[in-house]
């Protein structure tokens, strides 16, 4: 009888396969024109670290990732407690078409990023915008107003557009980890006289932490990778003033705008580490806290 055991990799293969050409390949290749200069065209010059050394010193590297770690948090915090409240509301309480708010809850991360941009630059921008007659027609405002000469607004509006398309999926990831808490824990610390609020504190949070840290650490990696929604909202270029040039939307016009791929790719290593950190930072704080709670 044939040894079919290994059989199962040539099941696993093509995932693999895919995965080292589309995936790792890239990675490593951005690692490796990272200390190049090209333009695409010309041969490469070896500059060793000296594109890391611009990276260091440039402004609009900083200036991006500030505002993306500033969008991100805008509307990661907000997600968080959104999905807490309606989580605790959807487990705790028998809602009469809970099925449906969950479904419509989830239904804009349906939707693509880019569609969404360009949906509210319609509603937004320009004195003949959708929201600029709504309100000067209902005599909110006397002359339209120009949204996009805000930074703060245009900036306010990515991350409540983020929250948006977001917290229906944050929602049901954290009413999937409430659900696998056991009701006697609840039970026994009713029968000891403790409050709800006690009991999300104490039970509820803890036991969800793993699910927590996984929303964290996964939205880090996405927020930091903010692309389509600033850049079909405005002109790309992160205007008004720069207040959503995000570092994947800085990479972008490096690689694709000035040819300079050399650069963009140490641009994305170095949004690779922050990633990085930022993640064992926030993993590390949450298991912290959770030792706290524990105790």
């Amino acid at each position: 009888m044939k040894n079919r055991q290994h059989y199962g990799y040539f099941f696993i293969l093509p995932y693999f396969l895919i995965f080292a050409v589309f995936g790792l390949f890239p990675i490593l290749y951005t690692f490796f024109l990272s200390v190049y200069k090209w333009d695409g065209m010309m041969p490469k010059v070896f500059i060793g670290f000296d594109n890391f050394k611009r990276l260091l010193t440039d402004k609009y590297f900083y200036l991006a990732t500030g505002n993306t770690i500033k969008i991100w948090l805008f509307n990661f915090i907000p997600q968080i407690a959104a999905a807490l409240l309606l989580s605790c509301i959807f487990t705790f309480n028998r809602i009469r078409g809970m099925k449906f708010f969950r479904a419509a809850y989830y239904l804009p991360n349906l939707i693509t990023a880019a569609s969404v941009g360009l949906l509210f630059n319609l509603l937004f921008n320009g004195d003949k915008s959708a929201v600029n007659y709504i309100l000067v027609q209902s005599g909110i405002l006397k002359e339209p107003f120009a949204f996009f000469s805000s930074p703060e607004f245009t900036s306010g509006l990515v991350s409540y557009i983020q929250w948006w398309m977001w917290f229906g999926y944050t929602t049901v990831i954290v009413m999937a980890g409430m659900t696998t808490v056991d009701n006697s824990l609840y039970e026994a610390a009713m029968s000891d006289g403790a409050t709800k609020m006690q009991t999300f504190r104490k039970i509820t949070v803890p036991l969800i932490k793993p699910t927590l840290i996984y929303l964290t650490i996964t939205s880090i990696i996405g927020g930091m990778q903010l692309f389509d929604v600033p850049a079909t909202l405005t002109n790309a270029n992160g205007d008004p003033q720069k207040s959503i040039l995000t570092t994947t939307m800085y990479i972008y016009n490096q690689g694709f705008k000035s040819y300079n791929y050399g650069y963009a790719c140490a641009v994305s290593v170095g949004l690779f580490a922050i990633i990085a950190v930022l993640s064992v930072f926030s993993f590390r704080a949450m298991r912290r806290r959770g030792d706290m709670y524990d105790e």
